[in-house]
């Protein structure tokens, strides 16, 4: 699993989160695929394993995965992939914010004021 952390996109936790977000939103990531365990992907990372256990936590609450013991991680049975339209149309408000200039903060202000 391929995930970048950045200094200026936030916390390493929130950073974790919205990357499997995407991926199991976008179907790049799918129903029942298992996940890295905490310790490794911490490793990885070079980040400390709680900051991937609070990420990890965080996409349980969401409904994205589900944890059990001896089993790991994986994509919830009842995660769900957006349309390939609505995932084209995420990926180009991206392109055209970033090449605006625009902070990620700054397009999703924008995008909640639309909706």
């Amino acid at each position: 699993m391929i995930i970048t952390l950045t200094p200026e996109d936030g916390s390493p936790a929130r950073q974790i989160h919205d990357q499997i977000s995407g991926r199991v939103t976008t179907g790049q990531l799918g129903r029942g695929e298992r996940l890295p365990s905490v310790r490794q992907l911490a490793a990885d990372l070079a980040v400390a394993p709680g900051t991937v256990a609070k990420a990890y936590r965080s996409l349980e609450t969401d409904g994205l995965l589900v944890s059990r013991a001896r089993s790991g991680t994986r994509v919830s049975d009842q995660a769900a992939p957006v349309s390939s339209a609505v995932a084209q149309a995420a990926r180009q408000l991206a392109g055209t914010a970033r090449r605006e200039g625009l902070s990620l903060e700054q397009t999703l202000r924008m995008l909640r004021t639309t909706w």
